[in-house]
């Protein structure tokens, strides 16, 4: 896990690099190179995790001296890689998945892209060609920036390393802060809310052309967004999908470094320590790391102890406070580049401080099973749309009918918000976006936002853009949450989190085979009742405690929010609000704004994230000096 730079045509500088230290503390280099286009400038900060001696610097070269290699994530594979390669008669000179992957390249080109089970982005250059190619994985894993001027090109790991080239500035993006705002979504484009900025999306290759006057950019599509249907029973599914996920786990764990796992008490992060605990040896005792509260609607503390107690983990719990969130939030904000959701994110900026306190410096983690395996309560919609698009109504009435008993949603209700995603995709946006206003107050509703605003949905916007039609069912919607619409955003949250304490957070939910797989099953063996990623508990039947594979009421990756804006962080929300409405003034319907905030912190409705979106943005605009 590392931090990268490179630019072709701006002038060299080193300090672009160093802007993310945190990426990278046990090393840097830096190589310029000239070109037609301009100089070539390669900057690399290193986190040594497999092969930590010295050999792993980088710009890492080959021994012809023709090609550079700039790499951050991981290659979970390389070892049998590196012995397919080394059959062909290369040499390695490391211990290095770095270097596997420069072998790879040389040998294949672009069709070792397929073969790599990792997360990554990495830019590699090709003097002879005077080409330049970056990469990201599969999924969007792993960052990688783009900014592109008359003066320059240059990509980053980070969009903080970009602001201030020659062109480049801070000025918002207001179609996509409308979608934060509005959505809450975003790296849901290949847009950021920088206007200068742009992301090469999961998947995605760039080539530059270095042989002429000025760079020449081409981004197209390297890993097609597809997937093939699988018939199969449950019982063969459940198997399935446990030899999978146990493969996957085992080479998570491929690491020169101590290495632990986040743990909720969900299925998720229970599943993982749980094989974690299996696939290591006996001595070896799972660190795992966990947020608790004093709040018993959001702790999870109880099944925390359940899990980590049927793995033999050893626990290390943090207790996120209220009184800490103000103190953070700039930082985390300055380490995340844009505006961030919730408190949630908070939490888990406090779980990786943890983690490293106790020396952990690779962490496992669940993100990536609910998106695969519609495991959100808010699924339940698309799972009705199912059911009455095959007609099958029997199962559909015992479904709303066991979401009543459980959660008190009535069935009227219900079968109302499965029609939905039924309508064509224009009346459907427009149902949910008048619903929407109703309960806002109309705070959006600007001339700014109006003129510049994204005039659709953010949903629409997303999984247009990488080919997809709108979610009308289970499989739809899990293809758009893999590819498009949330995954990226959680991965973008946990990636700067992470790094910013100089720690790894690995998926192994997102190894190619087993989201191949699960998305493969599009509907089936997802749902049973109100029982989701049903797949996954009978897979883990006989690993997991009965309590924590057949629970239905986890909460996601919660802080008690409502009772901190209600109670200790009044004051601050309303002064954050007042503040982000004095720094954006066109941005916003003032009226609704507080109209919202003050129903919400007087009790008349339920909080929402939308009141810490509006707070966060003033945040974010006052760390980076954000104009529009």
């Amino acid at each position: 896990m590392c931090g990268l730079y490179g630019s072709v045509g701006f002038a060299p500088d080193r300090a672009r690099i160093d802007i993310v230290a945190h990426r990278g503390p046990d090393g840097s280099g830096f190589e310029v190179l000239d070109a037609p286009a301009g100089p070539v400038a390669l900057g690399h900060r290193r986190l040594a995790i497999i092969d930590l001696s010295n050999a792993g610097q980088q710009p890492m070269a080959d021994p012809s001296g023709r090609y550079r290699l700039l790499f951050n994530g991981e290659i979970y594979n390389y070892v049998e890689l590196r012995a397919e390669l080394a059959e062909r008669g290369e040499v390695f000179l490391t211990q290095t998945d770095a270097e596997v992957l420069l072998r790879a390249w040389i040998v294949w080109g672009e069709a070792c892209l397929p073969r790599l089970r990792g997360m990554f982005a990495f830019i590699i250059y090709d003097r002879a060609a005077a080409r330049l190619v970056a990469v990201r994985d599969r999924f969007g894993i792993k960052p990688l920036y783009i900014a592109q001027t008359a003066q320059g090109l240059a990509f980053a790991s980070e969009i903080k390393q970009l602001l201030g080239l020659p062109g480049v500035t801070a000025r918002m993006n207001v179609a996509r802060v409308h979608d934060f705002l509005e959505s809450g979504m975003s790296d849901h484009t290949a847009e950021t809310m920088y206007a200068d900025v742009r992301q090469l999306r999961g998947g995605e290759i760039a080539v530059v052309d270095c042989g002429r006057g000025s760079p020449d950019l081409v981004v197209r599509r390297w890993h097609a967004i597809a997937a093939r249907d699988i018939a199969i029973d449950e019982e063969a599914a459940a198997e399935r999908f446990r030899d999978l996920l146990e493969d996957s786990v085992r080479l998570h764990l491929r690491a020169d470094v101590a290495i632990g796992s986040c743990l909720s008490g969900g299925l998720d992060s229970s599943s993982i320590v749980a094989l974690m605990a299996r696939a290591l040896p006996a001595s070896h005792r799972v660190q795992a790391v966990s947020a608790v509260y004093d709040a018993p609607e959001v702790d999870e503390s109880a099944y925390v102890g359940f899990a980590a107690e049927a793995a033999g983990a050893v626990r290390n719990d943090v207790r996120p406070r209220a009184e800490d969130v103000f103190d953070l939030a700039r930082t985390i904000t300055w380490h995340q580049d844009e505006p961030f959701g919730s408190t949630s994110i908070f939490a888990q900026w406090c779980v990786f401080s943890e983690a490293r306190r106790v020396g952990i410096k690779v962490m496992l983690d669940g993100q990536g099973a609910d998106e695969q395996l519609a495991g959100y309560h808010w699924c339940f919609p698309h799972r009705i749309a199912d059911l009455v698009r095959a007609g099958a109504f029997s199962e559909l009435m015992r479904t709303v009918g066991a979401r009543r008993a459980t959660h008190s949603t009535g069935i009227l209700p219900q079968l109302a918000a499965g029609l939905l995603p039924l309508l064509p995709g224009s009346a459907g946006r427009r149902l949910r976006r008048r619903r929407m206003r109703k309960v806002r107050h109309g705070w959006l509703d600007t001339d700014l936002i109006r003129t510049h605003g994204n005039p659709g949905s953010a949903l629409a916007a997303a999984v247009g853009g990488v080919g997809l039609p709108e979610p009308d069912g289970i499989h739809s919607l899990c293809m758009a949450m893999i590819h498009a619409s949330n995954l990226p955003m959680l991965l973008h949250w946990e990636d700067r989190n992470s790094m910013a304490h100089s720690v790894e957070a690995r998926v192994p939910f997102l190894d190619p085979p087993l989201v191949e797989f699960s998305l493969g099953l599009r509907g089936r063996h997802k749902f049973a009742g109100m029982e989701t990623k049903r797949v996954m508990r009978r897979a883990m039947a006989d690993v997991l405690p009965r309590s924590i594979g057949e629970r239905s009421d986890k909460l996601g990756f919660a802080t008690p929010e409502e009772r901190w804006f209600r109670g200790p962080l009044r004051g601050l929300i309303h002064e954050g609000v007042e503040s982000t409405l004095s720094r954006f003034p066109a941005l916003f319907q003032a009226a609704g704004v507080r109209a919202m905030r003050d129903d919400m912190l007087d009790g008349r409705r339920p909080v929402d994230f939308s009141l810490w979106r509006i707070v966060n943005l003033g945040h974010w605009g006052e760390q980076f000096a954000v104009t529009i």
